[in-house]
């Protein structure tokens, strides 16, 4: 009689597919661990949506991977590189900037409320806003936010290229405001914050030169810069102006939506 041999077991399929092993390539621990939770599929959107909510400051593929529960493998089906990623993650989050309710408000509230709200969004993701100012973020992806603020300001009188400067002006304050304030942290944290940085600058010359930038350092470490909705105030005067408008009767509108 011819003995019976036990077979081999039958080997795990180790194919190119998502979340698994690239064939011919060296296992390693990160391949052996258990996947927990895996999606049988991912796809760019939800490799975007992992990477905002992991947010842009120090993305790593290899982070969206182990939030996926997949392979870093897996991602390059669906993003070429690491600078794919951070457009693809700039673009979904640029999305999800929060319009201001509209709630009737006058034109003036809406414009702050609308540079409050992306200053916030660029301040929580610095990663976001380097994107954006690299042109990351296609017009694409912002077309549906700018109909709305445009639609807004022209029920309230605005032409269209009234209400495309008032934006884009409002838009340019809500962005030099965040750049600042995130450059004076990154000041900071290297143990000099701006200021000390202009009077380190100030000492290597002589006491009558840049005479200028000493006045404005003295009256900055005296009464402090001014705050964003002081800054954002001047813009909102200067549109009324060129609209024609008093600006009293539009500062106490402002004053009175104030968050108290």
């Amino acid at each position: 009689m011819t003995p019976v041999t036990a077979s081999a077991p039958a080997r795990p399929r180790q194919g190119a597919g998502y979340g698994e092993r690239v064939p011919g390539a060296p296992v390693t621990a990160e391949d052996e661990r258990p996947r927990v939770g895996r999606p049988a599929r991912i796809n760019r959107q939800m490799i975007a949506e992992a990477a905002h909510d992991l947010g842009l400051d120090g993305l790593t593929l290899r982070a969206v991977a182990d939030h996926l529960g997949v392979s870093i493998a897996a991602l390059y089906h669906h993003v070429s590189s690491k600078d794919d990623l951070m457009r693809a993650a700039a673009e979904y989050s640029a999305t999800r900037v929060p319009l201001p309710e509209d709630r009737g408000q006058h034109w003036a509230v809406w414009l702050v409320e609308w540079a409050t709200y992306s200053r916030t969004a660029f301040l929580a993701q610095p990663g976001l806003l380097t994107q954006y100012l690299e042109g990351a973020v296609s017009a694409e992806s912002i077309a549906e936010n700018i109909d709305t603020i445009l639609g807004h300001l022209v029920r309230q009188g605005f032409t269209i290229l009234e209400a495309d400067a008032a934006y884009g002006l409002v838009t340019s304050c809500a962005l030099g405001s965040a750049v600042n304030v995130i450059r004076e942290k990154e000041a900071e944290a290297a143990g000099r914050s701006m200021l000390a940085t202009h009077e380190a600058v100030l000492a290597a010359h002589a006491p009558d030169e840049l005479t200028h930038l000493r006045l404005l350092i003295a009256e900055a470490r005296a009464h402090g810069r001014r705050a964003f909705d002081e800054q954002i105030a001047t813009v909102i005067r200067g549109i009324a102006a060129d609209r024609g408008l008093e600006w009293g009767p539009i500062a106490t509108v402002l004053a009175d939506a104030a968050p108290r």
